[in-house]
């Protein structure tokens, strides 16, 4: 089995770990919170800094009248085989300390640095480390004083303010309360038993130590507390006799100090039958021993809990991407991964596994056919429109049968208005195309860390979009072009095509060589035709769109960026996968965390059974 110093030295650690991570709150318990750790509750001038004093064997702590404490303190003690005792403070690291008149110094400054030289408090704790052969591995937080009314300087809050910071700490299920009270005033007075009993009712989590028994008065003594009569505690209460304001005044070092305890309980006609479990030397062993018990008992839910924890760093670092290694293979091998996720994307918009792709069926079923009857036949193959082209097509000779040049020229100016819808067909299905690309960029979560990676795939997308555009132009008219090269002659082979007879016509130079029934008979063939050819045409021209511009956009939409990307340098390779900042900070405080995580699991696994 570990012994109890390595088992708790190592949660020390871990916690340490966390805080210099900023792993200590937050949503949900953090593990710095799962660790059991000693919360030191007391009312002001209780002598709670005495006994911490007492407990770590050192004169370290600010001292003067109200509220002397005014951040929450996080010492950590650990136990070390031998030499100098030193402080380091986690706001000043690599800075050992081995003048503790200079700790409590130092705990006065950076206490003003956040309150200002007033008696305000702040919940920001101050994190101080102890390294001592002559200490028990302990993590105890002292907390400011318990008070009842506001002093001159003081908001009216503090009393409140004070209270509920207190309770912030001693709340949580895995804290040890350790409550102060003196001896020389009433136990059912005291500040910190009337917390501890609001938040932990059974006692379980409570220790109470009583102080000043040796400023109690001459024929009194608090036997009736200590041995549990006037408040039972499941665990035993401990007392304690700090040091005199002569001894501080003369610097009485700890070590005589707890000397002068052990013989004051020793020589105690009241308390020499107890005094092998009174004294801070007693109480400190006993915090360990308990604080390793429960660490123990707890070590199945903090397991439970890093396990948990390293999944959701896990999946976290999957959803904004791994570190991306420095060689250049690395890099490139990166880049196309990425271009092949959005490519899934891009084709997963057109193949209707994601909103968008039906936007371009919406051009060939509504907008081709809109434009196609907006076209205006009735104008240009109106009666009297026919006429005069049929006739400038005659010239001097009019036709003798059909008026094939005049059919010719209608059928052209026809079928001329048809490039107009085809051309407006490839423009949509461009556009269409083109708020794919920005969407399925925006949607492929493996893009979202590369922001200059995506601007580059945009442009490249959009280079190929604008070529695949220009040929399905230039496809599209050319079927336009084609309608009008060759006419389908079997069409007016059909056609009973009989030459109007003039009746009677009217004598002059500028009467009609044929009758408005013979213009409108061949407005009304034409007219025919062009619809046989605007059907054809509505079925090509959506199929020239797609294999020129849909089909090869899936194909081929980035060939032409992968064949430069292949050919740049590192530093060009480098620049791509530049990222946002915030997002590199952010992977490197998870992967921090995460290495933290799984280095606890191990350690703890480990150490606990051995």
């Amino acid at each position: 089995m570990a012994t109890m110093e390595s088992l708790i030295g190592l949660v020390n650690r871990i916690q340490r770990a966390c805080t210099v991570l900023g792993d200590h709150g937050g949503e949900g318990m953090s593990l710095w919170e799962a660790l059991p750790s000693v919360a030191v509750v007391g009312g002001q001038s209780s002598g709670k800094s005495s006994v911490l004093e007492s407990v770590v064997g050192r004169d370290f702590l600010p001292r003067g009248s109200g509220i002397v404490t005014r951040r929450p303190l996080v010492l950590q003690l650990h136990k070390t085989e031998g030499g100098q005792d030193y402080a380091e403070f986690l706001h000043a690291p690599k800075r050992k300390l081995t003048d503790f008149a200079a700790v409590r110094k130092e705990i006065q400054d950076e206490t003003d640095r956040i309150t200002g030289r007033s008696k305000q408090i702040s919940n920001i704790p101050i994190h101080l480390s102890i390294y001592s052969p002559n200490v028990v591995n302990l993590t105890v937080i002292d907390l400011p004083g318990l008070t009842k009314v506001a002093v001159e300087g003081q908001p009216e809050t503090i009393v409140e303010d004070i209270e509920n910071m207190v309770r912030s700490y001693v709340e949580k299920p895995n804290c040890i309360i350790l409550a102060i009270s003196p001896a020389n005033q009433d136990i059912a007075t005291s500040d910190a038993i009337k917390l501890a009993r609001e938040v932990d009712p059974s006692g379980e989590r409570t220790f109470g130590v009583l102080t000043k028994l040796d400023l109690m008065d001459k024929g009194t003594n608090a036997l009736d507390v200590l041995e549990g009569r006037s408040y039972r505690l499941q665990h035993p209460w401990v007392g304690i006799v700090n040091r005199s304001q002569a001894d501080i005044n003369k610097n009485v070092d700890m070590i005589a100090a707890r000397r002068k305890e052990r013989e004051y309980f020793e020589t105690s006609p009241e308390y020499g039958h107890m005094a092998h479990k009174m004294g801070s030397e007693y109480l400190a062993k006993l915090l360990s021993k308990h604080l390793e018990t429960v660490i123990r008992q707890r070590i199945p839910s903090i397991i439970a809990l890093i396990n948990k924890t390293i999944d959701e760093l896990n999946a976290e670092l999957d959803r904004i991407g791994r570190p991306i290694a420095v060689d250049s293979g690395a890099q490139l091998y990166t880049i196309l991964e990425m271009c092949r996720a959005f490519d899934r994307v891009f084709k997963e918009h057109l193949d209707g596994g994601r909103p968008g792709g039906d936007r371009i069926y919406g051009v060939f079923d509504h907008q081709l056919p809109a434009a196609l009857k907006k076209l205006p036949f009735d104008r240009h193959l109106s009666t009297k429109n026919v006429q005069k082209v049929v006739s400038e097509a005659d010239g001097y000779q009019p036709h003798l049968i059909a008026p094939e040049q005049g059919y010719r020229r209608l059928i052209d100016g026809s079928i001329s208005y048809f490039k107009g819808p085809a051309e407006a067909s490839v423009d949509a299905v461009h556009f269409v195309l083109k708020e794919l690309v920005r969407k399925s960029i925006a949607a492929t979560e493996e893009l979202k860390r590369f922001p200059t990676l995506q601007s580059d795939i945009a442009a490249a997308a959009t280079e190929s979009l604008e070529r695949f555009r220009d040929e399905s132009r230039k496809t599209v008219l050319r079927l336009v072009d084609m309608e009008s090269s060759y006419l389908t002659v079997e069409f007016f082979r059909k056609l009973h095509l009989e030459p109007e007879k003039p009746s009677n016509p009217p004598s002059g130079p500028n009467t009609d060589r044929y009758s408005d029934n013979h213009f409108r008979k061949i407005g009304s063939n034409v007219n025919a035709y062009i619809n046989m050819v605007c059907d054809s045409l509505k079925n090509s021209i959506p199929k020239a769109v797609v294999y020129c511009q849909v089909r090869e956009a899936k194909r081929s939409l980035l060939n032409n960026f992968y064949a430069h990307v292949g050919r740049r340098e590192k530093q060009q390779l480098g620049a791509m996968l530049d990222e946002d900042p915030a997002l590199m900070e952010r992977r490197t405080a998870i992967a921090k965390r995460l290495e933290l995580y799984k280095s606890a699991r191990d350690e703890i696994d480990s150490v606990a059974w051995k």
